[in-house]
């Protein structure tokens, strides 16, 4: 028997979701904590709460009831919530996050119940300490931030985008056993440029214009700064900004403090992944792999960045593994001789004649793989893809973009146009392609795969930097955990119902490499596995007395 520490009682401890157990507070408990008379009196098992929970989610005729449903459940009852998600994760992943997380964003102000997390705004300059005080734990590990600028494909939303890092963080729980009182999601609301929104008046968010220029600096480090002095521990997780903020933040706060950008390193880390296995499938080692990436935004820039680590480590020069990334942006083909390229494009800008057509880059390029990271809904044409499958026997094809609907091309397409040859990965989930009697299962290149290992890797080892060897190496380790019956399904990443596992190696793997470089004041303990085996929360209930 645990004691009975928290002090919470009656009403407030059923309204508390960290400890409410609803109908599954014993006997004895209802007795001592005030709780008689204010349950039904049949008391259920968990398990039996579970099928509850389903019988109701399943009557729901749409997504987006479905994730109403799942966050109110969250709301009341947090084990519930993550027993209920980590035990059906294949079901429940499309709904608490990526695609339907994004129609919850897109109608944030018309479906808000209750909030959850910190909204800070402009005019909290100079009192964000202040607002980190009203937060009730005093032990956070991991802050997911947003200020709602690139809310995945569907661009700025505001403070609408506070769904995303309420998701990020769920998955942190539910991927990887971070406790939920060590995760805090973060609205940096600083305005929005969606018209629609603005005259909504039904939207959360400050009704202006996005605060840019040293304004918007000043205020984010105030945030940095009131971060590490009120939660010394944190990761601070930089998520779903603009393409131009997203750049220099990570630029100006991966050497001064814990934090990473999940839409540049988590993408490039599970890009990657992908690619070392689709390299098994298709015969073409990484070091002589040609990349055609379609956006050239910070998940593109981020995966071609990360790619010429892997090939460094590989012993490839710099020079010609950046040659192996070429990219095609919204004006065609980057090239070194086009005069609007910003920083981030310039560096992977090689001599070649300019194209503004797709199928003719990729005739011209004869890549190996295309990578779409654009946002753009069909960029993926049937031409392009036939003419991927007319240069490689197994050309690879990794439709990125979310949600669903902004996919390059669906699993389908692929497939069909290339007669089933295509190694396809994708953002959102597709459903299973059956072709000439045979059954392709398309991965899905989710960024779940790679951030709660990383995170809990960090928590576990109180890393002070997260590096990108760090996350080239959750690339390898996510890579290896691909079967060879994943490979001969289609699938180049495990199956979702592994991702504990999938978390704990990334997080060892993670971990060791801030003992080896010496980025934690912590003694390297006997037993790794144990140290992160011990940081991963069980959504189990406690017996309070």
């Amino acid at each position: 028997m645990k004691n009975y520490r928290h002090g919470k009682r009656g009403v407030d401890l059923l309204h508390d979701p960290l400890l409410n157990k609803g109908t599954a507070f014993s006997d004895h408990e209802r007795t001592v904590l005030g709780l008689r008379g204010l349950l039904p009196p049949r008391i259920h098992t968990q398990a039996e709460q579970v099928t509850r929970v389903l019988g109701s989610l399943r009557r729901k005729t749409s997504d987006l009831e479905k994730y109403i449903y799942l966050i109110a459940l969250q709301e009341r009852n947090e084990a519930l919530f993550y027993r209920v998600v980590t035990d059906h994760l294949d079901e429940m992943m499309p709904i608490i996050y990526t695609p339907t997380v994004g129609q919850a964003c897109q109608r944030w102000g018309h479906i808000f119940r209750r909030s959850r997390g910190l909204y800070i705004t402009a005019a909290d300059r100079g009192r964000i300490m202040t607002l980190l005080r009203n937060w009730p734990y005093s032990d956070v590990r991991m802050i997911v931030a947003t200020d709602g600028e690139r809310i995945l494909g569907l661009g700025d939303l505001g403070a609408n985008g506070m769904g995303i890092p309420v998701g990020k963080l769920s998955l942190y729980t539910a991927c990887a056993g971070i406790h939920p009182a060590q995760c805090l999601p973060i609205m940096l609301d600083v305005g929005t440029n969606t018209q629609s929104l603005l005259d909504d008046p039904l939207y959360i968010g400050t009704p202006q214009k996005r605060l840019r220029g040293p304004e918007y600096d000043d205020l984010v480090e105030e945030l940095v700064r009131a971060v590490q002095q009120m939660y010394p521990a944190a990761c601070f997780q930089f998520e779903d900004f603009g393409n131009a903020n997203a750049f220099a933040l990570l630029q100006r706060y991966q050497d001064r403090i814990c934090c990473f950008n999940d839409d540049i390193q988590g993408t490039a880390s599970v890009t990657l992944a992908g690619l070392y296995s689709a390299a098994r499938l298709s015969g073409v080692r990484l070091a002589d792999l040609r990349i055609l990436f379609y956006g050239a935004g910070e998940a593109g820039i981020g995966i071609g960045d990360l790619i010429v680590e892997a090939l460094a480590a590989e012993g490839v020069g710099e020079a010609a593994a950046r040659r192996q990334c070429w990219f095609f942006d919204s004006k065609g083909l980057v090239v070194r001789s086009r005069t609007d390229l910003v920083a981030h494009k310039q560096r992977f800008a090689h001599d070649h004649a300019p194209a503004t057509d797709l199928t003719a880059a990729i005739t011209e390029l004869k890549p190996h793989a295309l990578i779409g990271v654009s946002g753009m809904a069909g960029a993926f044409t049937e031409p392009a893809v036939r003419a991927m499958a007319a240069l490689n026997p197994r050309p690879i094809i990794f439709a990125l973009s979310n949600p669903t609907s902004k996919s390059e091309c669906t699993a389908e397409q692929a497939y069909t146009w290339t007669n089933g040859a295509a190694i396809y990965a994708s953002g959102s989930p597709f459903a299973p392609v059956t072709l000439d009697g045979r059954t392709h299962v398309p991965g899905q290149g989710n960024n779940a795969y790679i951030f709660p290992g990383v995170g809990l890797g960090v928590i576990a080892s109180q890393a002070t930097r997260v590096t990108d060897e760090m996350f080239l190496s959750a690339a390898r380790t996510l890579a290896s955990l691909a079967t060879d019956r994943d490979l001969a399904q289609g699938r180049v990443y495990p199956e979702l119902a592994r991702i504990r596992e999938v978390s704990s190696a990334i997080a060892l793997a993670v971990a060791g490499i801030a003992f080896d470089r010496g980025l934690t004041r912590q003694m390297r303990p006997a037993d790794l596995p144990a140290l992160i085996k011990a940081h991963m929360y069980q959504p189990d209930y406690e017996e309070y007395i």
